[in-house]
């Protein structure tokens, strides 16, 4: 410990240094239940390249792990720390370093969060799509690390699609530029593509391009009420195959809607099976949530509701933001899953999720980004009870396998971290876990960055 700090301290200002136990133990890990954590040794909170190069030639040279962090809003232990390590917090690199409309791109450092740069890039007239729920708190270089979702990402795509270069640290304090500036390139192999997703496994971002897109319309939501989730399902297959792109749309079952009005009194029909947002940013909003109107009717919605402005749509749209929040205020500890599947079996995942809950005598509430088949089943538990607990676990587990057998993926948006290692070999089979362990090895061959996740 001694001869760590000595070597980190000569490099760094001592600001950037966190030792006291009491305020390390606050950064041990993220938001995610079920998930080992261990002591850091200590905490470094750099502010610029070469002080995180300063970190990972110490950390090389002295054998020591590294567990890369952002804001620590995570849902599956990939911010964890392990015992002894160098946790590396990047939230003090927050720096908004170019914006340009003609080229439209951003550049930034890892620490920014989400919303300050969708902000600002709007005074430019541009927007910044991938907007996780937890906007407001999630730093960019998580994102990047997660390869995060949204609510718009039906139409929009995801963080992968809008990275378009990075430069990022490696294990032995080199630094890699990846990617481009252009709005093409083809150098090589996609490095960039790489390292989004690769939940600091494989180097530490410190700089990322990113693309922009012209900031569309006030966008208008639609709110549909249907008497089962397996109408609401139908809805959005109906939606789907008849061409439409909404810039959202996304779902809440009976169980999720009755949290948001116990948590925020926000006045949604609890006597809905399952609650249907379904928004347009074109240029005429109006005719396009009619024609969605009129086939969430068919499906066999009780009753569909178009915003009649911005201000209602807004107030939709904190709702289905306040979803998770909202269920993780029904017990005392939440699971939250992110099985995504075919949106041809995005009813069958809701049934199946259903009859997990009656199985288990638990309460889990489902939030979905319906227009992906992203689904987050929400497993409600007292970790204080040790039999509901162990149901917990096993509840999410019988989701994961149901995912699978649907045709789906483990993770859509969350990551793997801690929570999934075992899914991921499930998933991946025996050579594919072969293949991506190599990759990991030629990146990091002593196998010091974030160890323990994924694999």
């Amino acid at each position: 410990m001694d001869a760590l700090l000595e070597r980190l301290r000569t490099g760094l200002p001592a600001e950037a240094l966190i030792t006291d136990p009491d305020v390390t133990a606050s950064y041990a890990h993220d938001m995610a239940s079920f998930c080992e954590a261990g002591a850091p040794a200590v905490v470094v909170l750099p502010r610029t390249v070469e002080e995180v190069q300063h970190v990972m030639r110490t950390a090389t040279e002295l054998r020591v792990p590294v567990v890369p962090q952002g804001a620590r809003t995570g849902l599956s232990g990939a911010a964890n720390a392990s015992d002894g390590c160098i946790v590396l917090s990047l939230v003090k690199m927050d720096r908004i370093l170019e914006i340009s409309p003609v080229d439209r791109i951003a550049v930034v450092e890892p620490g920014v969060v989400n919303a300050t740069l969708s902000r600002a890039v709007e005074e430019h007239g541009l927007c910044y799509p991938p907007d996780p729920s937890s906007w407001e708190m999630c730093t960019i270089g998580g994102n990047i690390g997660t390869a995060s979702g949204g609510l718009c990402c039906v139409k929009y795509g995801v963080t992968a699609e809008y990275v378009l270069g990075l430069e990022v640290v490696l294990a032995d304090g080199r630094l890699l530029k990846t990617g481009r500036r252009t709005a093409k390139g083809v150098a090589g192999y996609d490095l960039t593509r790489l390292f989004v997703g690769s939940e600091g496994s494989l180097g530490i971002v410190v700089k990322a391009v990113l693309a922009l897109r012209p900031r569309p319309p006030q966008q208008l939501v639609l709110a549909a009420e249907f008497p089962s989730a397996a109408a609401a399902c139908d809805a959005v297959c109906r939606i789907m195959e008849r061409g439409h792109t909404p810039s959202l749309l996304e779902l809440m079952d009976r169980t999720t809607v009755r949290a948001v009005n116990a948590m925020a009194s926000m006045g949604l029909p609890e006597t809905t099976e399952a609650l249907l947002l379904c928004a347009f940013d074109t240029p005429d909003p109006g005719a396009d949530l009619a024609a969605v109107g009129e086939l969430c009717a068919a499906a066999g919605a009780t009753e569909v509701v178009p915003a009649e402005d911005a201000a209602e749509s807004e107030l939709l749209l904190q709702a289905r933001r306040m979803s998770l929040p909202a269920l993780e205020a029904v017990r005392s500890a939440t699971m939250i899953d992110d099985v995504c599947v075919p949106r041809s079996q995005l009813g069958a995942m809701l049934e199946g999720t259903a009859a997990v809950a009656e199985k288990f005598g638990l309460t889990i509430g489902v939030c979905a980004h319906a227009g992906d088949g992203n689904t987050h089943p929400v497993v409600c538990f007292d970790h204080t009870d040790a039999d509901e607990s162990r149901r917990a676990r096993e509840s999410f587990d019988e989701i994961m396998a149901l995912g699978l057998a649907l045709g789906g993926t483990i993770t859509g948006e969350h990551g793997v971290g801690v929570l999934k290692k075992e899914w991921l070999a499930r998933e991946l089979g025996e050579v594919g876990v072969e293949l991506q362990r190599g990759i990991k090895a030629a990146f990091d061959p002593l196998g010091l960055l974030n160890p323990g996740k994924l694999f």
